[in-house]
């Protein structure tokens, strides 16, 4: 199993959640909170920094392969949309990685607040 996905059925199963949604809002804001905070204590970048970009990255990567799996009952352009997302995380993650700055990790963090937000109805 990928190590992305052992990671998501590990909290999958120590998250008290009632729905599928909510644990992926759960994952998500977890992983802005990780970002969030390189972002407030930045340091240049460093281990934290790397830790909370692989974990975003990865979950990102269930996410979307999920998503986008011919059998998901979810409509071709909120597929679309969510690939495409997963594609920018990817390419952002790897320009911080290259040329770390605490500006360019905003989006990241925005960008996951607002899918949780959605996945619980608060969006």
């Amino acid at each position: 199993m990928h190590h992305g996905a052992a990671a998501y059925a590990s909290t999958a199963r120590t998250v008290s959640v009632t729905n599928p949604r909510e644990l992926e809002a759960s994952l998500l804001l977890k992983a802005a909170a990780r970002i969030q905070t390189c972002k407030d204590q930045w340091t240049g970048g460093g281990p934290e920094l790397l830790h909370a970009l692989t974990y975003n990255r990865k979950l990102w990567a269930v996410l979307a392969t999920a998503a986008t799996r011919a059998e998901n009952p979810l409509p071709d352009d909120i597929k679309n949309n969510i690939a495409n997302l997963g594609m920018f995380i990817f390419q952002r993650t790897i320009d911080i990685e290259v040329d770390p700055k605490p500006e360019k990790l905003g989006v990241l963090v925005s960008i996951n607040r607002n899918i949780a937000a959605g996945l619980s109805g608060r969006g």
